[in-house]
């Protein structure tokens, strides 16, 4: 058999599990898988669910909201070109 598992390999399998956590834990280990994927698959119904029932008109205003516009300490000031963060220093070195 190519690219699959026999019954042999899966005896192994399940011997490794067995003493790696011992019979008692095992079926508390299903068990707790089995929840998690119950909460996994309702999740995943639910996320779909909302991103089906979003309405169009609520995705139109998120589009036309107005431009950011930026805080004082975001502002370029261009209008002063001889702003002392725009001078460059001079070199008042003797020579």
């Amino acid at each position: 058999m190519t690219g699959g598992l026999s019954w042999t390999h899966w005896v192994i399998i399940i011997a490794v599990f067995v003493l790696l956590f011992g019979a008692k834990k095992l079926p508390d280990a299903a068990r707790s898988l089995g929840k998690s994927m119950r909460i996994f698959k309702s999740e995943i119904k639910e996320m779909q669910a909302d991103s089906t029932s979003e309405t169009p008109a609520a995705e139109d205003v998120r589009r036309e909201a107005p431009p950011a516009t930026p805080i004082a300490s975001e502002r370029v000031d261009t209008g002063n070109p001889t702003a002392p963060e725009t001078q460059q220093p001079s070199d008042k070195r003797p020579a």
